[in-house]
């Protein structure tokens, strides 16, 4: 907007001098450049030079590059897995000069996170990034990690994320429509078994995601269910056991990471007490009341195409950042190579790849 400009002052240099140290500015990078490349991810160049990060450039009118993700690559790029205290999602560029805008869930309430909003392919590639990044942070073993896709079989979407779970060393338990009910009454039981432990705490952190939570009608919170259900039926229902992950299960390690469309299926499909422990939340463009319902600030109805809001309730504070473009080809190919060589799995000589276009 017109009003955000603000004039400054700078020095004034003869276009002849102008051009001179502009080309040695040029040069320096070329060679840093140069020096990183021979490093191979490594800190420091072969020489002892420093390896700089690059400029940092604002593109407002484009989605960001995961490619620009200097910490993600440097996981990816590592001699080896360093156990992550703390497991994180990166989600986008920020518009601010920070590190890239991110979700860190600890063991402690509230840490879920949901994404609000019809952009389909911006939600694709945050969960696509964040099954990524988790893989970089734990050896094997050490996570779980349980998908519902809600994207229709034969579609790109759906391709796409066949083709991610499949560059991805870590089992992945895909639950299929017909299989949610058990899923979701073995993570009700692996709940309690936990709750009843004496070592919760040492049990491995279990991720689960939710693509499309309006697409499962199964998991559509009912009010009146829980002043008549038995504990037998609660362990049934997978709407009361979600609830209950949701709500009790992130002290435990489990954390949930769900796509809704709109505002009004969050609260058909979510209890108040369920919705108040997603205290992150992201928001793309949306009316002005249902901003205003999610994170009690209208911001989100000035969103632009490539533009979200990260809302994180527990640090009181609201970020506006870049979501990721869909990863390409040579992007998840790398991270499917580093990815096997991180994990120590034996590959089977296939290559990876990309789904048929549609």
């Amino acid at each position: 907007m017109i009003e955000g400009n603000s004039p400054f002052q700078v020095v004034w240099l003869p276009d002849q001098v102008r051009e001179t140290y502009l080309a040695k500015v040029r040069a320096r990078a070329d060679e840093e450049e140069g020096r990183r490349q021979k490093a191979e991810g490594r800190k420091m160049g072969v020489n002892g030079g420093a390896i700089y990060p690059g400029p940092i450039v604002f593109e407002g009118n484009a989605p960001a590059d995961v490619r620009e993700n200097a910490v993600l690559r440097g996981l990816l790029e590592a001699q080896a897995v360093k156990p992550a205290a703390v497991g994180r999602i990166w989600l986008g560029a920020p518009n601010s000069i920070k590190g890239p805008t991110e979700a860190l869930f600890q063991r402690q309430s509230g840490n879920n996170l949901l994404l609000v909003g019809q952009r389909d392919e911006a939600m694709l590639a945050i969960l696509s990034v964040g099954l990524v990044s988790l893989a970089a942070e734990y050896p094997l073993g050490t996570a779980r990690f349980i998908l519902c896709d809600g994207t229709a079989p034969g579609t790109s979407e759906r391709d796409y994320i066949v083709w991610i779970v499949q560059a991805i060393p870590h089992s992945i338990t895909q639950a299929k429509p017909g299989e949610l009910g058990e899923i979701m009454k073995e993570l009700g039981q692996g709940m309690k078994q936990r709750a009843e432990a004496a070592d919760a705490e040492a049990a491995p952190p279990v991720f689960l995601f939710i693509h499309g939570l309006q697409k499962y009608s199964k998991l559509r919170f009912e009010e009146d269910f829980g002043f008549s259900s038995s504990d037998a039926e609660a362990e049934a229902n997978p709407a009361m056991v979600l609830n209950n992950l949701v709500c009790e299960g992130t002290r435990l390690g489990f954390h949930v990471i769900a796509t809704c469309d709109t505002y009004n299926n969050v609260n058909r499909y979510l209890s108040r007490k369920a919705f108040s422990e997603f205290e992150m939340r992201v928001l793309f463009q949306m009316s002005a009341n249902d901003s205003a319902s999610l994170i009690d600030n209208p911001k989100a109805s000035l969103l632009g195409l490539h533009r979200a809001l990260f809302y994180n309730a527990q640090e009181g504070y609201l970020e506006t950042f870049r979501p990721y473009a869909l990863p390409g080809s040579e992007w998840i190919e790398s991270a499917a190579r580093n990815l096997v060589r991180l994990l120590k799995v034996k590959a089977d000589g296939s290559t990876i790849t990309a789904p048929p276009t549609r």
